[in-house]
């Protein structure tokens, strides 16, 4: 096992990752940029380095800096969290070079996943259901043009090759408008992604959004740990998750299971993984894409499995393998995750950058709250506004549900302001009680 890791990242995973090493007996090195001198994770480290100013390219981006930072405080593992440099095929690379262990997968399978038309090509190979759409990026606007006339149809999706977190995208309802969905897409993935390649794929008409996790050993061993209900998104992004979704059937989750295993192994993938798809009214589900980090949202699936999904990275890459079978895997409940952040629901979820003047989190059995914020702690205008995730465990959805109610109302938070009551009003929706919503339905209600 590592002596030492440094977590190339800051806020709540940066913490999160912090314990995890500490239940592990490992050291850790906190990076921080001047604008988070005061922030949680460069506190609570057995070790702290200032590596930039306040801009991530500058910062937490800087990879020199990073590896720098290792070489001082001889650090022998990398954590990068989910962001920044946690995709970046590059930088895992470079670990290597350097001597340093990249918690994480192979520089080659972050690559190869991280292109959408490559990855999509790999599923193939793999019998994965795939989404209708161009193979590969498209050339010409032209051939978009014949892409969507004799192949793909109407409506269809525009998408950044090099994409993520919602940003390139755009839906395609006429052919009328496919040249400026198209010159869009391209311009906002050239700004976010230095890459201004695209492809097209079917519209899938009010899918679910379902992601199954899997852990990939060193040695050939992949197993999956069940899905999470993503589908409450806006504009791409997701509020809020739950696990199980209440459109799986032990059938449905034994077949897609099957294609996310089978997904990794294609692959020669190791670590943490977690494998996206749309599934359709009728139930049948299509690969999107492959997340080559830990998410957000692992801690719902830690809740019903009891698997600490930050530990079991760090020990893959140390090269043990993993200690069960998908036969040992077992749910247990159902848990839900609600993202709360320094933003203004009314004011088109603006961030809302300030100092937090009082802070009280919920407690008690089956909550668990993911936080780098506390009393007196500002957030900064430089990174995301998260101030940490809500989760809830309990036996039933309907107890789980029950219990999020009460923890949200319990949750505390002045001096910035916060979208705690619009998760509140999501729980409380009859369509999401019901469970029958999709990933079009949040925007949907917010038109209206």
């Amino acid at each position: 096992m590592f002596k030492k890791v440094l977590i190339a990242n800051r806020g709540e995973i940066a913490v999160r990752i912090i314990r995890a090493c500490r239940e592990l007996g490992i050291r850790t090195v906190a990076v921080y940029s001047t604008a988070d001198k005061s922030a949680l994770h460069a506190r609570i480290a057995d070790e702290a380095v200032c590596i930039g100013p306040a801009a991530t390219k500058d910062s937490y981006l800087n990879e020199k800096a990073i590896f720098a930072a290792c070489e001082i405080t001889g650090a022998d593992a990398i954590h990068p969290g989910f962001g920044f440099l946690s995709e970046n095929a590059a930088f895992a690379r470079n670990c290597g070079k350097c001597g340093i262990n990249f918690i994480g997968p192979s520089p080659e399978s972050i690559e190869m996943l991280g292109d959408k038309a490559a990855a999509k090509k790999a599923m193939k190979a793999a019998g994965v259901p795939v989404i209708p759409g161009s193979d590969g990026a498209v050339p010409s606007l032209e051939e978009a043009k014949r892409l969507a006339a004799e192949e793909i149809g109407f409506p269809l999706m525009v998408k950044a090759s090099a994409g993520g977190g919602g940003r390139g995208i755009r839906l395609v309802e006429r052919m009328e408008d496919l040249e400026n969905a198209i010159l869009a897409a391209k311009q906002e993935a050239l700004n976010f992604f230095g890459d201004d390649s695209i492809y097209m794929e079917k519209f899938i008409i009010d899918p679910k959004h379902i992601e199954f996790q899997i852990l990939a050993d060193k040695h050939g061993n992949v197993v999956h740990l069940g899905e999470r209900d993503c589908s409450m998104q806006r504009r791409n992004q997701k509020v809020l998750e739950e696990t199980p979704s209440t459109i799986m059937t032990p059938e449905l989750r034994e077949k897609m299971g099957a294609a996310a295993v089978s997904a990794a192994k294609v692959c020669k993938y190791f670590n943490a993984g977690t494998i996206e798809f749309l599934v359709d009214r009728d139930g049948n589900f299509y690969f999107m894409e492959m997340n080559t980090r830990i998410q957000v949202e692992h801690p719902i699936t830690e809740a019903i499995t009891g698997i600490d999904l930050v530990k079991a990275q760090m020990k893959i890459a140390a090269g043990e393998e993993l200690p069960y079978k998908q036969s040992d895997i077992e749910f247990r409940g159902h848990s839900i995750e609600c993202r709360i952040n320094a933003e203004s629901p009314e004011h088109d979820f603006r961030p809302c950058p300030g100092k937090i003047s009082s802070l009280y989190t919920p407690g008690g059995p089956g909550i668990r709250v993911d936080s780098a914020a506390y009393q007196g702690y500002t957030i900064t205008p430089y990174y995301d506004s998260m101030i940490g995730k809500l989760i809830v465990h309990a036996p039933t959805r309907e107890e789980a549900i029950a219990k999020m109610k009460w923890a949200l109302a319990e949750f505390i938070v002045e001096g910035v302001d916060t979208n705690i009551d619009f998760q509140l009003s999501l729980i409380r929706d009859p369509v999401f009680e019901s469970g029958k919503y999709d990933i079009g339905y949040l925007g949907r209600k917010m038109s209206k």
